[in-house]
């Protein structure tokens, strides 16, 4: 790999030493199954490197595998929308087009890691979250708050890291069926094993349904009264050997398959096919009793193909990524220096006039404490071929007054690179648009005790030369005209009493556009969640709401859509060597609304299964 080899020569030439992505696979909440160790949670996504999940500065979520399970979600972006911070919006039912915003920010401006690798369109900017199904994620890793001096570009309103299952070293396995409302059925299972110097995990997985009709509005151009439905095929995997003490080499791949059918008028059957696909090798080795480095290889693939009335069109995004990192030990602290490179090409059939970008980055993130006092400082360098370089920075500072209370203040700053379609796409393009750049502030405090926790979180992001798409007298391109104010408190609380388990969250958020004052579309002023679960003798309850103010469809709040709280019912039942009944009743009262503008949304809806694991 020429690449590989040029940052090698590049990083000793510099006496440059990089760092390394640990992760374990755990969270906050999650119930400890059998076969099992306790080990203190830990956070990978804040730090580059893991960190226990209490002593954490900045402000975070996980997502552990027994919620996702009890959660009984239909697709990833409706798990996250019961996230602090996080909305959602959907082209339709599960397997349309979905959004995901991160604090008020552009569904462009939250960078999605799996398994420590970028996957998502470099066309569009953005994720393909409908094609990444529930039954492949063991964890995910929530990062709120700007974090391009960690990453890079893309981060200005957080990261979203999601890890596939992998072994915890014992022999697995797990499967799992489902049907329900809209003729949805789930199949899924897995094995793993690694009770040896070996450690491998398999895990596949179908779903499908016949949907409903994507769009309501018959008033609407691509209105087309059928339904329609989507079919995804999944499948990941990950093996590793360890040849010594602390000397370990693995690989993982991912692969997913979405077909998912929309309305695009004239009565066709119009669909896209989305497959995501990464893998990766890597070697983690503990050169010195301080010293822990690792080496990474790997890619990401984004291939979109539409099927449509109008034709037929693809965007394929390939991003070989290779990173050099290692952690120390230092006498004052922990320091992690890293070098990345990320190589984009675009594969279309829309004739760009430039396919292909290059990114050479270098990180440095140092973390000291000494007793009540914590501090991180991060500062990241990256050269484009495209853009010219960027530096980014982040200081963030803790504190425990005592008696469970913690406080922390932080500052950093982020960007994102326009995307191949803004600069490129045949007609409807600016070449000369320049990256959004963004500084934010934000201070916390937390309360925690053995039982429960509750904190609040205020935050002020200032994104400058924001890219909108604007139609002038000869032409319609993206123009880097406006700014936008991202600021909001978020408010959070868990407790768990015995069997009852409470977890809520509220957002009171002001997302706007600067010039005009208007909210962000498809974001609103307040949202939040709350749901509770009750548990006895092998049978778990649970209730939730969902809820959100109006919101507009448009930058000109012309286009109302109302605001609405779901209430969603669940229900799990443990039986004898392994098996669990579970069912979920989402939407319990009916309700209608709508996420986007003229698109339907599912209406009460029920889904029931069993699964097994041993």
């Amino acid at each position: 790999m020429p690449a590989l080899s040029l940052i090698l020569s590049r990083w000793c030439s510099t006496s440059l030493l990089a760092a390394t992505f640990v992760f374990y696979l755990s969270a906050p909440d999650a119930q400890v199954l059998p076969k099992q160790t306790t080990i203190e949670p830990v956070f990978v996504t804040a730090a580059r490197s893991p960190q226990p999940l209490a002593e954490l500065i900045a402000d975070v979520t996980t997502i552990g595998p027994e919620e996702i399970a009890r959660a009984g979600a239909q697709s990833l972006a409706e798990l996250l929308a019961r996230v602090p911070g996080v909305e959602i919006a959907m082209n339709g039912g599960p397997g349309s087009t979905s959004s995901v915003f991160l604090r008020g920010a552009n569904r462009g401006h939250t960078l999605v890691l799996l398994d420590g690798l970028r996957i998502g369109s470099s066309s569009d900017g953005a994720t393909a979250f409908e094609a990444i199904p529930l039954e492949q994620i063991d964890h995910i890793e929530i990062l709120r708050g700007p974090a391009s001096s960690l990453y890079g570009a893309d981060a200005i309103g957080g990261v979203i890291q999601i890890f596939t299952r992998r072994s915890d070293g014992m022999l697995a396995a797990n499967t799992s069926a489902a049907h329900g409302t809209y003729g949805t059925g789930v199949a899924s299972g897995g094995v793993s094993d690694g009770s040896g110097p070996w450690r491998f995990a398999l895990q596949a997985g179908v779903r499908k349904s016949e949907g409903f009709n994507a769009i309501g509005n018959p008033a609407n151009f691509s209105y087309n009264p059928d339904r329609d439905g989507y079919r995804d095929e999944s499948g990941s995997g990950s093996v590793s050997f360890r040849f010594a003490d602390d000397q370990e080499l693995s690989a993982q791949f991912f692969r997913s398959r979405a077909n998912a059918q929309f309305d695009g008028g004239l009565g066709f059957d119009d669909r896209t096919i989305t497959t995501l696909t990464s893998y990766s090798v890597a070697s983690r080795n503990r050169l010195a009793s301080f010293w822990t480095s690792r080496l990474e290889a790997g890619e990401g693939d984004d291939d979109s193909v539409s099927e449509s009335g109008f034709g037929r069109s693809r965007f394929k995004t390939r991003q070989h990524q290779y990173g050099w990192q290692n952690d120390f030990a230092i006498p004052h602290g922990n320091l992690s220096l890293a070098l990345e490179r990320r190589e984009e090409r675009i594969g279309t059939d829309a004739g760009f006039a430039v396919t292909a970008r290059n990114t050479n980055s270098v990180t440095g993130v140092w973390q000291w404490r000494d007793g009540p006092q914590a501090l991180q400082a991060n500062l990241r360098r990256d050269d484009s071929s495209q853009f010219g370089g960027k530096t980014t920075g982040a200081l963030a500072y803790g504190y425990a007054i005592g008696d469970g209370w913690r406080a922390s203040a932080s500052y950093g700053t982020a960007f994102k690179v326009p995307t191949f379609n803004d600069l490129y796409y045949p007609g409807f393009s600016n070449p000369g648009l320049q990256p959004e750049t963004a500084r934010n502030l934000e201070a916390a405090l937390r309360y925690t005790r053995s039982d429960f926790s509750v904190g609040i979180v205020a935050y002020h992001n200032r994104v400058r030369d924001l890219i909108v798409f604007e139609c002038g007298a000869a032409a319609c391109a993206p123009q880097n005209i406006e700014n936008a104010t991202l600021k909001g408190v978020t408010i959070e609380f868990q407790g768990a009493w015995g069997g009852l388990s409470v977890r809520a969250s509220a957002d009171l958020q002001s997302p706007e556009d600067d010039a005009t004052g208007n909210l962000l579309p498809r974001r609103a002023r307040r949202h939040g969640s709350i749901a509770i679960g009750q548990s006895w003798q092998g049978l778990r309850l649970g209730a939730e709401v969902v809820a959100s103010s109006k919101r507009f469809d448009d930058p000109a709040s012309a286009t109302h859509m109302g605001g609405y709280a779901l209430v969603n019912l669940t229900a799990d039942y443990a039986l004898p060597g392994g098996w669990t009944l579970f069912a979920r009743l989402d939407n319990a009262l009916d309700k209608h609304y709508e996420l986007v503008a003229d698109y339907n949304t599912a209406g009460a809806s029920v889904f029931a299964g069993v699964r097994y694991r041993f």
